[in-house]
């Protein structure tokens, strides 16, 4: 995927030659498929697989734990299944013929699909550091739990598709109070960065990423929703079919990537290594180049990588390859994406890395060398959490919970231990060395700056957000980060 040309003109203000903004043409286009007629059988390969795959995802919904384990919980799944099943042997021979489809297509599929913003978009005023000395860029990331309606079940979550609409309208009442307007940055920083947990998102969203967006409708209701009032958005990512290993990915990587920037270029690389239930998924790393601003008339970039590692506890071992794998990736796409005389403003990576910086079971992980390469504001060092950090992952059980359910009711409970020892998640194995008691944080938002760059990111301020009460098992987390010029 080749970069955009870009023109260049003169200013009449500053006397030198600028980049166009945003920068044209669009280097990133709309369709995976390189031509119509491909897209066309794609879509037509899904059509012909949705009743099979419908019912039998409806069929795996009797199943799970939280629907068996009610009172009429059997009963329930004899009489789904005794409905269900038909439906599955009668959509089998049409499913087989869409999958026949769908298969060899893969081949010539880029691994993402783009929806660029609409014409009448406003793009946000490019940075110029010489008259504005400092930015600040705003990043949130969430796990959604989207999946399809039965693989939601075993969560304790369903309704995937109605989940979405309600996780879109909370993005929306964030992103509407502050469109269009730079992020305003405290002028002088901390010398540790703040954190906060909070009933609402952050203010000023620049980059959203979001992962287990897994049901391809939910992830197109978050598309129309989050595209006309953020920007572009990267979704349905993922390499499917077969691939080497062997393994057949029926489920894509879950990320969902928005900017309020434009972005040059992108890129997906699957993780090779992922086994048992992860297998099924394209588990791996989305990394993206944007354009922020103009410096002495060479762009200002920003690199955004957005990940979810693979998720059983006792994989320590799979999860530091693939810290290992992030790491190179990410040098690479860096360094292929990058162009003479750029200024570099952040490279930021964030998602699930389904390790805490407690637990025993994840002492490996937590001494990685991703630690030195990246900062994350919220880890003093391996075991140690800064003193307003706070676990992101939710107890499954009480998600329907009333408290559970409403995000201010929830952000009290959060603030006092008993109220965090019944809602947020614990160690599965092993001891857990917390006090006070703060559950386990599986989200991360990292970030590192360039060696000798005039550009110098520092973090200014963590959110940790129950906004998504009752849609999802995980907080959201929110960084507020500082730019500087020097």
């Amino acid at each position: 995927m080749s970069l955009p040309d870009i023109s260049r003109r003169r200013s009449p203000v500053s006397k030198e030659p600028l980049p166009d903004w945003p920068p044209t043409p669009d280097s990133l286009r709309p369709s995976p498929f390189p031509n119509p007629m491909m897209q066309a059988l794609y879509s037509l390969s899904r059509v012909l697989l949705f009743p099979a795959y419908w019912s039998l995802d409806h069929l795996l919904g009797y199943w799970a734990p939280t629907v068996r384990s009610s009172s009429l919980g059997w009963l329930k799944v004899l009489a789904g299944s005794g409905a269900l099943l038909p439906l599955v042997v009668a959509g089998l021979p049409m499913g087989l013929v869409g999958l026949m489809l769908w298969l060899p297509l893969q081949v010539w599929r880029r691994p993402f699909c783009y929806q660029p913003p609409p014409a009448c978009w406003v793009w946000p005023k490019p940075w110029h550091p010489l008259s504005e000395r400092r930015r600040c860029f705003v990043f949130l990331t969430a796990n959604l739990c989207l999946f399809p309606h039965g693989l939601a079940h075993f969560n304790n979550l369903s309704h995937s598709q109605q989940r979405a609409e309600a996780i879109g309208a909370a993005l929306l009442g964030s992103l509407r109070l502050s469109k269009y307007r730079a992020t305003e940055c405290s002028q002088l920083l901390p010398k540790v960065p703040g954190g906060m947990l909070k009933a609402t998102l952050p203010m000023d969203l620049d980059f959203v990423c979001l992962q287990e967006v897994f049901d391809l409708r939910a992830a197109r209701r978050l598309v129309r929703m989050l595209v006309p009032n953020l920007g572009p958005v990267l979704y349905d990512v993922g390499t499917f079919g077969l691939i080497a290993g062997p393994y057949i990915k029926l489920l894509g990587s879950g990320l969902l990537l928005a900017s309020r920037y434009p972005l040059l270029r992108a890129t997906f690389r699957c993780f090779p290594n992922a086994r048992r239930e992860d297998a099924m998924a394209s588990k791996g790393l989305l990394s993206v180049q944007a354009q922020l601003g103009i410096l002495d008339g060479r762009r200002i970039v920003g690199y955004l990588h957005c990940t979810h590692l693979q998720a059983p506890v006792e994989d320590g071992h799979i999860r530091c390859e693939q810290l290992t794998l992030l790491l190179e990736w990410v040098e690479e796409f860096e360094a292929e994406s990058h162009q003479s005389g750029e200024a570099v403003a952040f490279s930021v990576l964030l998602g699930d890395l389904n390790f805490d910086n407690y637990s025993q079971d994840h002492a490996k992980e937590q001494r990685h060398k991703f630690f030195s390469c990246f900062q994350d504001p919220c880890r003093i060092g391996a075991g140690q959490e800064q003193p307003w950090a706070l676990g992101t992952i939710l107890n499954s059980n009480m998600l329907h919970h009333s408290i559970a359910s409403s995000p201010e009711m929830l952000r009290r409970a959060l603030e006092h231990e008993k109220g965090r020892r019944l809602y947020l998640g614990g160690p599965l194995h092993g001891s857990y060395s917390a006090q006070p008691w703060k559950g386990r944080r599986l989200d991360y938002i990292t970030y590192r700056g360039v060696l000798g760059s005039r550009l110098s990111p520092e973090a200014e301020q963590v959110t940790f957000s129950t906004a998504f009460a009752g849609l999802t098992d995980h907080l959201a987390m929110g960084l507020k980060l500082q730019v500087v010029c020097s």
